[in-house]
């Protein structure tokens, strides 16, 4: 009997789908040696994808250095799989220029001074991002080995179904095999279905289409929220107001296409500030947000006393304490006093040991009273008033959440000087020597961050928690730590003292005004409103596979094979809008029940959503992520290949004999 050789198709050929790859060859001499199929189905380039691709403006950056972005899955990745070491970004563009990293090809000369211009601590282009992919995603499939065959499928997939006896493809059964329609109009049969879409967008909600609409009918311009290079801004005139909503990393983004994509530079006076020289063809924006402030920058000092390691509160330990304890877990009173108390142990810890003029007594004594308090005891605040002199050196998180809160603007300009004050406060303490407390705060953070997938179960958490952890902790994380380079936000100052960028405040509202045609917008704590044809919603849209604008999500829903994620909360049932998958990214039905052979990760699924690259040596989850999912499926594959073997051919095989 000659058995079918298995198949995996990846519907999405970005970064995620790569690293899966790299997992399979790691682990498939343990669990499946036989031979394979894998079809890779991306209409861009596969690696980098649709939001890393090469064709962006050359003046978009990563939000992280060249030594904070690999690949690999190292030797401080805690997962089943063998770990394989390989070069980050930084290594990788410097073995480019040596000759020592090979299959690149020919690269223009823009993008050799690019590598030649490369520091560890730069922050590269998207465009030098996307050939870093695109090679590791070459890697990944050569060390697949030369029994799997990668097909690249330069199209969209728009469908699956199960493959059935009325097809007349599979011998008159249904063989548990999937049929993934391409948009074309050919098909794929696999008998697992990968869904690693990346980034998704969503068709706009019925606030946002009825701005769209208004727009229209009054001869404005409505952007609604969109992966920000994708949108065509050509209709915004030189001169022209635009009010934006939104001052996250799709702000940054925004700012960079309407002036240096408009031909505008920034020269750096002997003071090192920043001078904006216009173009002639840029706007004027008038920005807002519910903060009021665009995200923190990232941070140029080094520790200068002792590192925290790893968590010390948010550990595997307690969280089993907690889960013995209580049957469902809620966020704000059993999980963040132990992620606020992690934060800040590190912070002190830093000033203490790093900086000790600006403390009172000694660390030691300082960490056991604080190790003996909870975070929400009086006591702490007590402990810290008494250790740090200076109020400004306090950590406060809420006050880092809320940073206006409580502020009253009497006009435009005291918006204008409080904004700006904040924003060069944060750049002080971000980028100065003096304040590496700031890094031991960003650090703290990011490990529980990391780590709160793997050590919290989503089923134990109740509904209001899952909503705070993938709502306001994942938006207070990226706030303090996934902001852009410290330079973009020196460029925005430049920009707000040239005239060209205005701040509304915090709480930010617009609404349309029918009368008049055109959008107004205004802040709650401050009596300035100012009106527009021109409104930029600045934000990647929500997830939503109901409403989502790629065809292959709409039809699992719509063909009743994948549903959102519903929560039952006091309010009511609520819908986070993201597919609901099991902890093993299989796909569930509308009543819970895994999808053979369906899997799905990304940010738009109810999983943890962990990035598709991370830091090198941080254990991280992206990585671990891949290896279990890679595992999930060639244990499925082995599975299946082993059910379609009649039981004398199984005698005495081993895996790889078993196809």
């Amino acid at each position: 009997m000659t058995s079918r050789v298995p198949a995996i198709a990846f519907i999405g050929g970005g970064p995620r789908t790569a690293g899966v790859l790299e997992r399979l060859a790691a682990n498939r001499p343990s669990l499946f040696g036989g031979p394979l199929h894998v079809h890779v189905i991306e209409p861009h380039q596969p690696g980098s994808g649709r939001i890393w691709r090469y064709d962006q403006s050359p003046g978009l950056l990563l939000n992280s250095t060249a030594a904070d972005v690999t690949m690999f899955t190292d030797g401080s990745v805690v997962c089943d799989g063998p770990a394989v070491d390989g070069p980050g970004l930084s290594t990788w563009a410097a073995g480019v220029l040596d000759g020592s990293i090979r299959d690149v090809p020919v690269l223009e000369p823009h993008m050799l001074e690019q590598l030649r211009a490369l520091t560890p601590a730069s922050f590269p282009t998207r465009q030098l991002q996307s050939k870093y992919l695109e090679w590791f995603f070459r890697r990944a499939v050569s060390a697949l080995g030369t029994d799997v065959t990668v097909t690249v499928h330069r199209d969209t997939a728009t469908a699956v179904s199960p493959a059935s006896a009325s097809s007349g493809t599979h011998d008159g059964h249904d063989d548990g095999t999937h049929r993934i329609r391409l948009a074309p109009g050919a098909e794929v049969v696999a008998d697992v279905v990968v869904y690693a879409l990346g980034h998704t967008d969503s068709l706009p909600d019925d606030e946002s289409a009825g701005l769209s609409d208004f727009a229209a009918r009054h001869g404005g311009f409505h952007a609604p929220p969109s992966y920000t290079t994708d949108v065509d801004y050509s209709a915004i005139g030189a001169g022209q107001d635009v009010i934006v909503s939104g001052m996250g990393l799709a702000f940054v983004d925004l700012l960079v296409l309407l002036f240096e994509g408009r031909g505008s530079r920034f020269e750096e006076g002997h003071d090192g500030e920043l001078t904006y020289l216009p173009s002639g063809a840029e706007p004027r924006v008038w920005a807002g947000s519910r903060r009021g402030v665009p995200y923190h920058s990232k941070i140029s000092s080094t520790l200068r006393g002792e590192p925290a390691d790893r968590p010390r509160y948010f550990t595997a330990s307690a969280i089993e304490s907690l889960l013995g304890s209580h049957s469902e877990l809620d966020f704000r009173a059993h999980l963040w006093p132990l992620i606020a108390k992690d934060a800040g142990y590190a912070y002190y810890r830093e000033l203490f040991t790093g900086h000790p003029s600006r403390v009172r007594g000694t660390w030691a004594s300082f960490e056991a009273r604080f190790d003996a308090l909870d975070w929400y005891s009086p006591g702490r605040e007590d402990l810290v008033a008494a250790s740090v002199p200076d109020p400004a050196s306090w950590l406060d998180l809420e006050r880092l959440d809320h940073p206006l809160s409580g502020c009253a603007f009497a006009d435009h300009g005291a918006v204008q000087r409080s904004v700006s004050a904040y924003i060069q406060r944060d750049l002080d303490l971000r980028t100065s020597p003096e304040h590496s407390e700031t890094l031991a705060l960003f650090t703290a953070l990011l490990f529980v961050y990391m780590d709160l997938g793997r050590l919290v179960p989503q089923e134990r958490l109740n509904a209001r928690s899952q909503q705070a952890i993938h709502g306001w902790w994942h938006g207070f994380f990226s706030f303090v730590d996934s902001g852009p380079p410290a330079h973009r936000l020196r460029e925005m100052l430049a920009l707000q003292r040239a005239g060209f960028l205005k701040f509304l405040g915090p709480g930010v509202w617009v609404r349309a005004d029918e009368s008049a045609g055109r959008f107004v917008a205004g802040s709650f704590q401050s009596p300035v409103v100012v009106d527009a044809a021109a409104y930029i919603e600045a934000r990647l849209p929500s997830a939503s596979v109901e409403r989502s604008a790629n065809p292959a999500l709409t039809d699992l829903h719509d063909a009743g094979r994948g549903t959102e994620q519903r929560l039952l909360t006091s309010e009511g049932t609520h819908s986070t809008g993201k597919l609901l998958v099991s902890g093993n990214h299989e796909v569930l039905s509308p009543v819970g029940t895994p999808q053979k052979g369906l899997f799905a990760v990304g940010p738009w699924t109810s999983g943890w959503g962990a990035g598709a690259f991370a830091r090198p040596n941080t254990n991280a989850a992206p990585f671990r992520e891949n290896d279990a999912l890679a595992r999930r499926i060639l244990s499925t594959i082995a599975a299946g290949a082993a059910s379609r073997v009649p039981a004398t051919q199984l005698r005495g095989a081993t895996t790889k004999g078993l196809i």
